[in-house]
């Protein structure tokens, strides 16, 4: 069927079901956003310039997740505000990562007209490494996928057949 999406909430790999949880491009722009402050649907919309009925499904996507929930606006006027919970706030390590790919990998030298910084001392903060945990620096090609024992739930169940 054409333009439906394949359901990842039960697959085996954790980027899967990440993704899965996330959607698709126009969420991690509205979790960066986010990230920056922005919290009202208008404020959003002219940020991403988005159809009003995407970025309404993308919000309520977001919410159902548990990444963003709705709270009253701040000014006490009628709008709600959506602000990350501490699950979207997770995903800053998500958006720093595709940052600094994007910054070495998808600008011309001069293209780039901002920098991602640190908010206190307003230079841009170290590039991202993945460490093992005795603090040895991870290239590509020391990660994989590993089985985990299986969990007392799962041996239980199984015993159980």
């Amino acid at each position: 069927m054409k333009g439906k999406k394949t359901d990842l909430d039960e697959h085996a790999c954790a980027i899967a079901r990440s993704l899965g949880a996330i959607g698709d491009w126009w969420s991690l722009l509205i979790i960066r956003d986010a990230l920056g402050e922005t919290r009202r649907f208008g404020e959003f919309q002219k940020s991403l310039g988005l159809a009003k009925n995407i970025l309404s499904a993308r919000l309520q996507k977001l919410v159902e997740r548990g990444i963003l929930a709705t709270a009253p606006a701040s000014d006490g006027s009628a709008y709600k505000e959506y602000v990350l919970t501490p699950k979207g706030e997770k995903l800053y390590i998500v958006i720093a990562a595709l940052w600094q790919w994007g910054e070495e990998f998808c600008f011309a030298p001069g293209e780039l007209s901002y920098d991602m910084v640190d908010k206190d001392t307003r230079k841009p903060f170290q590039p991202l490494e993945l460490k093992a945990r005795n603090g040895a620096v991870l290239g590509p090609r020391d990660m994989q996928p590993w089985p985990r024992p299986a969990s007392k739930v799962k041996r239980k169940a199984a015993s159980s057949r």
